[in-house]
């Protein structure tokens, strides 16, 4: 491999396929130890993004799957060498075992959403204040800029999410959970877990006395000097939006559901999950592989342009392949009635899919479970052995999560 290649910078976005997912992490496989752990602060911008992998789409979406990372990067490095790569990709597994455990978060988040866009309809300046900081207009250079990359590439490198999140809370002073909407609707990646709990984090929201507060020097440090804003046009503290401070208690985890490897089943593909391949079923009687037609609506607002597109041919993508793999064709249902009356008319008594996380795809999956089963039909909700191996552990902060990492490793022999 040349110089050339091996740094060279990815798409953004990036092309919404498996095969560009894994050719991004045989690229980027070379860069996952200390040059990594070095390089991964930098915001180059959005012309150059060799220092990171960006494959968070393809993770988000799972047309590259977390235990193909971690493989790569212990591989290529081991796992003292590659342990900041190997703790990102752990991160947004915390976070979706973190909101799993504690489910009523996410509808504190919605309902709390739902009344700051009330808000907005009611208080002409906010909504003015909120218009400018989402198109880009505040004066800020730096927070305008990312902005308006945000709206047109679906992407920010995650230190510019967090002088992001950390200027819109405490310098422009704008609700938390419009902030976080933006970011989910918008960003190519947009996950539940990760994006509002990392929001809450800058906000003091999550862990007991910490907060992020966006520094002038520290942005003009790791932006190389793409921008250096006046120090005294940002926020000079960064207090916690509420001082009392209590999750609450961790609820029982779901064990993921076994398929019956004797009934007639529709393999059921949406957005979460687009590696079918992988879901250890190539022994039951498939029928027909079903996927979502359109993506999920992430909020009650429009879901970002980026988003979308990256989103639906990223289910096309894992549906042909789904297809191909069960050898059926795959077809598109716009709804759990589609889903039905394809169920019916080929004789299947089961529909297999993998658990979504907590979120607008769990949502959806419990009104769909209702209509199965008034249907005569079992929803069998897989789940991830990555997935049911790290969740245990997301009962407290980062730091109890990632010491078990090398016993996860163990148990999913990975090494």
């Amino acid at each position: 491999m040349s110089q050339t290649e091996l740094f060279a910078s990815p798409p953004v976005p990036p092309t919404p396929d498996r095969q560009a997912g894994l050719g991004r992490l045989k690229a980027f496989t070379p860069l996952m130890g200390r040059r990594y752990a070095t390089q991964r602060n930098f915001d180059f911008g959005p012309d150059d993004r060799s220092n990171i992998s960006v494959l968070s789409a393809h993770v988000r979406h799972r047309l590259v799957l977390e235990p193909e990372l971690a493989q790569a990067a212990l591989n290529g490095h081991g796992l003292q060498a590659a342990e900041k790569f190997i703790q990102e990709v752990c991160w947004r597994t915390y976070w979706k075992g973190w909101l799993e455990l504690r489910p009523s978060r996410w509808s504190e988040y919605k309902t709390e959403l739902s009344q700051a866009l009330d808000a907005l309809g009611e208080d002409e300046a906010l909504r003015r204040r909120y218009e400018a900081a989402r198109d880009g207009l505040t004066g800020l250079e730096c927070f305008d800029a990312w902005a308006g990359e945000l709206i047109q590439t679906g992407y920010l490198h995650n230190h510019a999410r967090m002088w992001f999140a950390s200027i819109w809370i405490y310098t422009l002073e704008l609700p938390l959970v419009l902030g976080a909407d933006l970011f989910l609707r918008h960003l190519i990646d947009g996950d539940p877990a990760s994006n509002t709990l990392s929001w809450r984090w800058v906000g003091g929201l999550q862990t007991a006395g910490k907060t992020y507060l966006a520094r002038a020097s520290n942005i003009e440090k790791y932006t190389g000097g793409r921008f250096s804003p006046d120090a005294g046009a940002l926020a000079q503290e960064a207090p916690p939006l509420d001082a009392s401070l209590e999750h609450p208690a961790p609820q029982t985890l779901a064990a993921g559901e076994a398929p019956d490897p004797d009934s007639p089943t529709l393999v059921w593909l949406h957005e979460e999950d687009l590696h079918a391949e992988s879901w250890a079923a190539d022994r039951l009687d498939v029928r027909a592989v079903v996927y979502q037609a359109e993506p999920l609506a992430r909020g009650e607002l429009e879901l970002g342009e980026c988003a979308a597109r990256f989103t639906q041919q990223a289910l096309i993508d894992g549906a042909q392949r789904a297809g191909a793999h069960f050898g059926r064709t795959a077809q598109a249902a716009p709804d759990i009635d589609a889903v039905i009356d394809t169920a019916r008319t080929l004789g299947a008594k089961q529909v297999v899919t993998q658990r979504p996380a907590v979120g607008p795809g769990q949502d959806q999956m419990a009104g769909y479970r209702a209509a199965l089963a008034q249907a005569d039909l079992t929803l069998c909700e897989m789940q991830r052995p990555w997935d049911a191996a790290f969740f245990p552990y997301a009962t407290k902060g980062f730091f109890k999560f990632k010491t078990a990492i090398p016993a996860v490793f163990d148990q999913l022999r990975l090494s």
